[in-house]
C-alpha cells in the first residue's frame, strides 16, 4: 500500500507511535510517507519505502498566526498529486485528521487525482482535553466521524470518545507498541558510574513535563522514599513544568538526589540502570513510556488512570494508586526497592507483559488489517 501518515514531531506518545509505525510498514513493504511541521525525532536514518515531507507554514501579515492546518492539507495534496496514497493515517485527530478530511475532499473534487481513504487513530488528549473543549469539540467529532477507519490505543479511550463526542462509528482499539528486540535491559558499561549511582537504589521518570504528567508529584514520591532509602531519581524529558519540579526538588531538600536529563531520544540505557518507574499523570491514555519501562524489566508505579491497568497489573508487574495517593505509591516504590525477591518478580512480570502483548510483531499487523478492511469497505 501506499500511505501517508499525519503527525506530530513531538517526543509525545502520539509522534512516536506514528514514527514507529511508518518505518515498521516500510520495512514490510509498504511504501510511506510522513508529513510533519520537523522531522520527528525517531525518524533519522534513511530507510528505503520511507519519505518524509516537511510542511511549511508561511507568515503572513493577514493572518494572526500561521495556518498549519491548511498548509498539511495542501502538502498532502501536492505528494498525492504525484504519488496517490491508498490511504491517509490521521495521529492524534487536531490537526491531523481534520488536514486528511480537507485533502481528501480536495482529490474527490479533481477527476485527474485519486482521493484515498482515511484512517484516524486517537492517542488521548485530542479526546480527553481538545475533545471536550467546546472550542473543539464540534470539528473534533466531526473529523474523526468523516474517517473511514477509527483506532483508539486502549479500550479507555475509545469508552472516552464514545462519552464525550457521541460518536458512534466502529473503534478498533490497536494499543501501543514497542521494539522488544531494542527495548529490553542491556546496561552501559561504565554509565553507572559516571552517573554517581553506585551503591543507590535508581527511580526513574520520562514524560514531556506538561501539567497532566505532574513531574512535581514524582518529586513528593521521591522525597518519600529517599527518606529511607538511599536512592536517585532520573528525571528524563523537558516541557513547561520542567521548572516547577526543579524548585519542588530543592524545597523538598533532595535536590542533590535528583538528576534532570533533559530530552534522550534513546532512553534505553537509563531504563536499563532504574529499578522503578513513576508514573503520576492524572490522565493517561495508555502510558507508552510505562510500557518501554516494563519492556526493559522496569516495574512500575502509576497512577490508576485511563487506560494504565491496561498496561500495568497491580500487584503483577507493578502496583497501582488512586491519583492522589502520593504517600501509597511512595509505599509501593520502597517496597520495590527494598526486597530483591518481589522486585525480580515484578520485572520478570513486566518483560513477559510486554512480550506477550505489546510487542510490535504483534501489534503492526493489526494496523495492516485495519487499512484492509478500509480499503475493503470501498
Amino acid at each position: 500500500m501506499t500511505v501517508g501518515i499525519l503527525c506530530y514531531a513531538s517526543v509525545g506518545g502520539s509522534g512516536i507511535i506514528a514514527t514507529e509505525l511508518g518505518k515498521l510498514l516500510a520495512a514490510r513493504g509498504h511504501h510511506v510517507h510522513v508529513f510533519s511541521a520537523e522531522p520527528p525525532v525517531r525518524l533519522t536514518d534513511y530507510q528505503a519505502g520511507l519519505s518524509f515531507h516537511r510542511v511549511e507554514t508561511p507568515a503572513y501579515p493577514l493572518f494572526r498566526e500561521p495556518q498549519y492546518l491548511l498548509s498539511l492539507a495542501n502538502k498532502v495534496v501536492e505528494v498525492a498529486s504525484q504519488d496517490p496514497f491508498d490511504l491517509l493515517h490521521a495521529h492524534y485527530a487536531i490537526p491531523h485528521a481534520t488536514a486528511a478530511y480537507l485533502a481528501r475532499q480536495v482529490l474527490l473534487a479533481n477527476p485527474a487525482t485519486r482521493a484515498p481513504k482515511v484512517v484516524t487513530t486517537l492517542h488521548g488528549t485530542d479526546i480527553t482535553l481538545l475533545g471536550a473543549d467546546p472550542s473543539y469539540r464540534d470539528i473534533v467529532a466531526f473529523s474523526i466521524s468523516q474517517s473511514d477507519g477509527i483506532t483508539t490505543v486502549s479500550e479507555s479511550l475509545k469508552a472516552d470518545t464514545r462519552t464525550n463526542l457521541g460518536i458512534t462509528a466502529p473503534i478498533d482499539v490497536i494499543p501501543n507498541f514497542v521494539d522488544c528486540q531494542f527495548y529490553r535491559r542491556r546496561e552501559v558499561p561504565g554509565l553507572r558510574a559516571r552517573l554517581g549511582l553506585d551503591g543507590r537504589r535508581v527511580l526513574i521518570h520520562v514524560s514531556n513535563f506538561r501539567p497532566v504528567k505532574r513531574p512535581a508529584a514524582v518529586i513528593d514520591v521521591f522525597a518519600a522514599v529517599r527518606r529511607d532509602v538511599p536512592a536517585t531519581l532520573l528525571m528524563v524529558g523537558d516541557g513547561p513544568e520542567l521548572a516547577g519540579a526543579v524548585h519542588r526538588a530543592r524545597e523538598l531538600g533532595v535536590a542533590a538526589d535528583v538528576q534532570f536529563l533533559g530530552i534522550q531520544e534513546q532512553v534505553v540505557s537509563l531504563l536499563s540502570l532504574a529499578d522503578v518507574f513513576v508514573l503520576t499523570s492524572t490522565q493517561e491514555s495508555f502510558g507508552l513510556a510505562a510500557l518501554e519501562a516494563m519492556a526493559c524489566g522496569v516495574p512500575v508505579v502509576a497512577s490508576r488512570v485511563g487506560g494504565v491497568p491496561e498496561v500495568v497489573q497491580d500487584a503483577v508487574n507493578g502496583f497501582l494508586h488512586h491519583v492522589d495517593d502520593l504517600a501509597g505509591m511512595a509505599a509501593s516504590c520502597r517496597r520495590i526497592l527494598t526486597d530483591d525477591d518481589l522486585r525480580a518478580r515484578l520485572s520478570d512480570a513486566a518483560r513477559r507483559t510486554a512480550d506477550g502483548q505489546f510487542c510490535d510483531g504483534k501489534v503492526v499487523p493489526e494496523y495492516e488489517r485495519c487499512y484492509e478492511r478500509v480499503l475493503a469497505g470501498a
